[in-house]
């Protein structure tokens, strides 16, 4: 009997804007220690999306919102990275998921798997952003993993100069997370 090999697509999402973000380190990190199973894709146009607006909805969709939307539905899953500001997550990751919420098919966000993570240089890491997040992603009917739970805080003493995760405990949960993404997709398919 042959078996087909199945490669798990997932979308890579970093919520922060910032060239050197460490939650875009974060993601680069996740692609180098993910299952050889899975690829991972990065969406970077997050500050290409306008502010959401009812009336942009009329007619052709600005280009940023088609790109994300058709990236999204070429995903089994995504793994959104995301920093905390001011309790929360930051205005352009809620903004591109206000936009893909109203798309007819809901970007297919609807069901689909999500596992959150996050890296912040403060001692509680993005605990409330992740919560926050996770409410949102909730009501858009994501199907987001609760377990395990990547929250890296004090970022700067985990990431050397150059962006390079270095630190082997935050490396171990990072691989457990996206072994149970896998699990999650497989049992989807």
């Amino acid at each position: 009997m042959t078996s087909i090999a199945t490669e798990y697509r997932v979308l890579a999402l970093s919520g922060s804007l910032r060239a050197d973000s460490y939650n875009t380190a974060l993601l680069r990190a996740a692609r180098d220690l993910a299952p050889s199973s899975m690829s991972l894709r990065f969406h970077s146009g997050l500050g290409d999306l306008p502010l959401y607006n009812e009336d942009l909805e009329q007619g052709s969709l600005p280009a940023a919102v088609h790109d994300l939307h058709q990236q999204i539905l070429w995903s089994d899953a995504l793994l959104i990275a995301t920093p905390e500001h001011n309790a929360s997550i930051p205005a352009a990751l809620k903004n591109a998921i206000d936009w893909m919420s109203r798309m007819p098919d809901g970007a297919g966000m609807s069901g689909k798997p999500m596992v959150v993570a996050g890296a912040s240089p403060g001692a509680l890491g993005t605990v409330r952003a992740q919560l926050a997040l996770r409410q949102i992603l909730a009501a858009v009917g994501a199907d987001v993993l609760t377990k395990p739970e990547v929250m890296v805080f004090r970022a700067h003493e985990r990431f050397d100069g150059t962006g390079t995760l270095t630190d082997p405990f935050t490396q171990s949960l990072l691989v457990d997370l996206l072994a149970e993404l896998a699990r999650r997709i497989k049992r989807g398919l």
